[in-house]
């Protein structure tokens, strides 16, 4: 099975890179240095510090590996070259609540760049789904927890 396309900005795309570049290159190296340190120490089968230096190798090589999918994975969504008056990843979107009648803005983002308390709104998510494409004066709706949602989108920036 082929693995999903991840969706990003050019700058989560620079953000993933510049930790995959620091993790491979400082942190190996900084944790290497922490386990010869502690098997200096003597016996390893009750030394804390060298199994909290292992742990952290084993995570560092976890993620090392999850940015290296993530990368292989991403397709960069470049917003100058998408249709200004469509939703699209990189979009900067003002939506009115129809039910609530409060105007919120998000900016929608693919998965990795994700940040709700930033209104940075994943595609994937479920009103990053319903804006996806829409234009302004469209109205969508969405699924959610608390019933459906119906927004108005005012302005595509």
């Amino acid at each position: 099975m082929a693995d999903k396309e991840l969706l990003m900005s050019p700058e989560g795309l620079k953000k993933l890179e510049a930790e995959l570049e620091h993790l491979t290159t400082v942190k190996r190296r900084e944790v290497a240095e922490r386990i010869k340190t502690a098997r200096e120490f003597g016996d390893i089968s009750e030394n804390s510090e060298y199994e909290d230096a292992k742990n952290e190798q084993a995570f560092i090589e976890g993620r090392i590996q999850t940015l290296e999918k993530m990368l292989r994975q991403a397709r960069v969504v470049e917003s100058d070259k998408e249709d200004p008056n469509v939703v699209h990843i990189g979009s900067r979107v003002t939506v009115k609540d129809l039910e609530e009648n409060i105007e919120e803005e998000y900016v929608i983002v693919g998965a990795t760049e994700a940040d709700p308390m930033k209104n940075r709104i994943s595609n994937e998510s479920p009103v990053g789904k319903a804006l996806m494409g829409a234009k302004v004066g469209d109205q969508v709706e969405v699924s959610a927890p608390v019933g459906k949602i119906r927004l108005e989108i005012l302005k595509i920036s």
